[in-house]
């Protein structure tokens, strides 16, 4: 390994790929951004020094903008977090020549698609005005706590705790399907992810081609007109296909 520093590697990209003037990448200060190539594709990388550990939140945040940022103009193939080599010779042969075929067909795979997120929350007060309506033995139990000491009512609050995430199980699967059969029309490869918050309706990746995102926004739209006050809808992306062809690269 040379003396001090090694190549930080972010994704695969087509060999026509130049980086941008103002690119950073990860370290403090950031490295600048370079292209390492090999035949037709090639691999985004900045310089790091051996030393310093990686992992900081700046860290990720430049991992992530890096590829995101590039994933909205060209196909790229993002490598995980942390993947270090010693020196562009390894990159381009251990990395990049060892799967050449494998990285070109994924990049063909990509090409005009990026990974969008759908992220919904229900509104407490209104998926729980739902339930009420819904399931007279969650009224019950609601009326048989309210206003009574905690420790008297412990078992009711319980029951009632428990009746209630069953309830928006249900209904997170129920929705995530809504979501998932209006994007039938994008044709789209689909991941859906498990909820982060108790209270999440929807939490899907998809990859879908990156002139629809326009179409993609209209759809979620007219879904949110029509979960008006009950579901708080957000799109994050374009970004890299993280949940479809993310690769660990070779240890160094």
């Amino acid at each position: 390994m040379a003396t001090g520093h090694a190549l930080y590697v972010y994704g695969i990209v087509p060999a026509d790929v130049e980086p941008q003037p103002h690119a950073s990448g990860v370290g403090d200060p950031p490295g600048d951004v370079a292209v390492v190539r090999h035949g037709e594709i090639a691999a985004l990388v900045s310089d790091v020094a051996t030393d310093r550990r990686l992992g900081d939140p700046d860290d990720l945040a430049a991992h992530a903008k890096l590829l995101d940022e590039s994933a909205a103009v060209v196909p790229v193939l993002p490598l995980r977090f942390g993947a270090v080599m010693t020196d562009a010779e390894a990159v381009e042969n251990e990395l990049l020549g060892d799967h050449e075929d494998e990285f070109r067909a994924a990049l063909e795979e990509l090409e005009g698609r990026a990974q969008f997120v759908i992220k919904g929350r229900y509104v407490e007060n209104a998926v729980l005005r739902e339930l009420v309506d819904e399931n007279a033995e969650v009224a019950r139990l609601r009326e048989e706590i309210h206003d009574k000491p905690e420790d008297a009512t412990r078992d009711a609050r319980i029951a009632l705790g428990e009746m209630i995430n069953q309830a928006i199980e249900a209904k997170r699967a129920e929705d995530t399907r809504r979501v998932i059969s209006e994007l039938e029309e994008f044709d789209p490869l689909v991941n859906q992810r498990q909820p982060t918050h108790e209270e999440d309706a929807v939490h899907v990746a998809v990859l879908v081609d990156t002139s629809r995102q326009g179409d993609l926004e209209d759809v979620l739209r007219r879904l949110a007109r029509d979960w008006d006050d009950r579901v708080e809808l957000t799109l994050l992306g374009p970004m890299a296909a993280y949940d479809f062809v993310t690769k660990q690269a070779p240890e160094s």
